[in-house]
């Protein structure tokens, strides 16, 4: 299937496909076709179809805001010797601009601007490797108790001891006391990490392997701050465009709970020590 389609959209067939980094879940490959053009496909063998479709989709709503730097998706499918893939138009390695930092911040906060819906997305997707639930809701808090929060703790519980099991409980049923609604639904990335954007031809953030939903924009930028954070210029450019809600630092602990919960998920008991100090804060 991956040749015909190659050659149904380029009129040109696969030369070489060679193997390039593009992150732990997915293998990664570089297409040169024999018109010399060249394609990024992520491919899985453990995976349906509907995971790399998923994917397409999150990067098709992105790039219909006009606001960011996207890959444009040219198709996802099956093939026997891949298994299923997504491709991509391939980006090519640049150097930062000088204002890199202060147009990425711009970007988003046009982003998280744009007419997005209401809370969720069309349909369930993933967070790396985990199944993402996206059941419309009118209330942002209801949405990440009941999508987010909750399903990630009952895929963990066996993690949890009464204390800890306890504080859940209590944190989910007061959830309210804790985050508040926003002034507009904003489309997100969803794991919006520095692994989760590149530099394209022309210097500056393309946005990669999106978790994309509908939420708080706020949920966006607390994920930014998880492991290290964004450059400070990114932040005072983004609030030119889109200031943070007040009381935003009290909450960003919460938000990124959800990826802390997905890592002990993912990838084990590292995480849970993070996971218990949240808990800990706000219950």
């Amino acid at each position: 299937m991956l040749r015909e389609i190659l050659e149904n959209h380029f009129g040109a067939q696969l030369a070489d496909a060679v193997p390039v980094s593009g992150g732990d879940i997915n293998a990664a490959y570089r297409l040169t076709l024999t018109d010399g053009t060249r394609v990024f496909m992520k491919a899985n063998r453990s995976a349906s179809p509907a995971f790399f479709q998923a994917e397409a989709d999150g990067l098709a709503a992105i790039r219909e805001t006009g606001a960011i730097g996207v890959p444009a998706v040219i198709a996802s499918g099956s093939d026997e010797r891949y298994g299923s893939f997504l491709l991509l138009e391939w980006i090519e390695a640049a150097h930062q601009k000088s204002n890199f930092w202060e147009t990425f911040g711009r970007n988003l906060a046009r982003m998280h601007l744009a007419d997005a819906g209401c809370f969720g997305f069309k349909h369930d997707n993933y967070i790396g490797s985990t199944p993402q639930i996206n059941t419309p809701h009118e209330s942002w808090i209801s949405f990440f108790r009941n999508c987010r929060l909750a399903p990630q703790f009952k895929r963990a519980q066996h993690w949890f001891d009464a204390v800890m099991r306890q504080r859940i409980t209590r944190l989910l049923d007061h959830l309210d006391d804790i985050l508040v609604e926003p002034p507009r639904a904003s489309l997100l990335h969803g794991d919006l990490w520095s692994g989760n954007f590149t530099i394209g031809s022309d210097g500056q953030a393309w946005l990669i392997d999106p978790a994309v939903y509908v939420g708080h924009a706020e949920a966006d930028l607390a994920m930014t701050e998880l492991f290290g954070g964004f450059h400070p210029r990114f932040y005072a450019a983004y609030q030119e465009v889109n200031p943070f809600q007040a009381g935003y630092a009290e909450r960003r602990d919460m938000y990124n709970l959800y990826h802390l919960l997905n890592h002990l998920n993912l990838f084990g008991g590292g995480y849970l020590s993070s996971v218990d100090l949240i808990l800990r804060r706000y219950t």
